[in-house]
């Protein structure tokens, strides 16, 4: 399993972000092909620091081929112009493979 990971900065106005995200971000990344599991989270803290970052979207797929297709289908074309119409500035992503 493998899984790309989106990392958001803390926006200047979280509440539109917030907005934004959850109501239409979240539904079209959930319409994408090949999609397993959709894990979102909203940072609350960190050790004896303060956190780097604001949210964090974990989205699991079975192998780097389904991601790859899922993110060249239309709907995962979808879901990146709408990432990069509300939170071009703050985001960071990355593959990565899951050791279960």
């Amino acid at each position: 399993m493998v899984k790309l990971v989106a990392m958001f900065k803390k926006p200047a106005d979280t509440s539109s972000f917030d907005d934004h995200y959850e109501k239409i971000h979240i539904p079209l990344v959930r319409k994408m092909p090949g999609l397993r599991r959709l894990e979102t989270s909203k940072v609350t803290g960190a050790p004896m620091s303060v956190p780097a970052f604001y949210r964090m979207a974990e989205m699991y797929f079975d192998d780097q081929q389904s991601l790859q297709e899922s993110i060249m289908s239309p709907d995962g074309m979808a879901a990146a112009k709408d990432l990069l119409s509300f939170a071009k500035e703050v985001v960071q992503m990355f593959f990565a493979d899951v050791a279960e």
